[in-house]
């Protein structure tokens, strides 16, 4: 009898290809995420995932295991055909809905935020490390100035001038960029010195470390097809 029972159930493994060492094929009502995950879909900061048997072949997907370990399998990022997946390792925690990994490669660790979860689809947000946050809060202000510069079109090169921006970690200015003077110079160049102020702190904060040359500086700034255009 026991016989018999060990064969259907071989003989059903087999059949619905459930067989694996590095899957949970059965779910745990105590921790939903436990499993094989695959399909991503990208919506913005979202993606979704649907729940499999195990970890495709020659597909993306991705495992947690009950002992808090994580596997990706992936083609990596330049993958051109035909593809050779491989298994990238790692850990994951859980906290407050926050789940986060680490690998021991690119990307070395990153966070998700659970959207939802069912037995069948998880939902994760991207959820931006404080470094990330600070970064896109540079960005942002950056492109704020970059909008104001390019807000007039340059037809006149002498109503144009230009600032030096940014903090290299090493000292100095990143660059410069034009400005025109019938835009209020007074907020813009208040935002050019708050963003540079921003990288030096986010430079000395994250340990950035950066070449120590200096930009050259411009000598003027020509208008060419209704843009400023920095000459050196």
């Amino acid at each position: 009898m026991k016989k018999m029972l060990f064969a259907i159930s071989v003989i059903f493994c087999f059949m619905n290809m459930q067989c694996s060492d590095d899957d949970a094929n059965t779910v745990d009502p105590d921790n939903l995420l436990i499993g094989s995950w695959v399909e991503p879909t990208y919506d913005g900061e979202e993606i979704t995932y649907k729940k499999a048997n195990a970890l495709p072949e020659k597909n993306y997907g991705i495992l947690f295991k009950e002992n808090g370990s994580f596997v990706e399998r992936s083609s990596g990022w330049c993958g051109t055909p035909p593809l050779s997946f491989f298994d990238s390792n790692g850990e994951w925690t859980l906290k407050d809905e926050l789940l986060t990994i680490t690998q021991e490669q690119y990307p070395i660790n990153y966070a998700w935020r659970i959207v939802s979860l069912t037995e069948n689809k998880l939902v994760v947000k991207i959820e931006l490390t404080e470094r990330e946050k600070d970064h896109r809060e540079l960005m942002d202000l950056f492109n704020e100035i970059y909008q104001l510069s390019t807000s007039v079109s340059c037809t006149n090169a002498s109503d144009w001038t230009f600032t030096a921006y940014g903090s290299k970690a090493c000292g100095g200015p990143q660059g410069y960029i034009a400005y025109s003077i019938q835009i209020d110079t007074v907020s813009f160049l208040q935002k050019v010195e708050a963003y540079t102020n921003l990288e030096h702190a986010y430079n000395i904060k994250w340990d950035i470390v950066s070449t120590c040359d200096l930009p050259a500086q411009p000598k003027e700034v020509t208008c060419e097809n209704g843009f400023p255009v920095l000459k050196y």
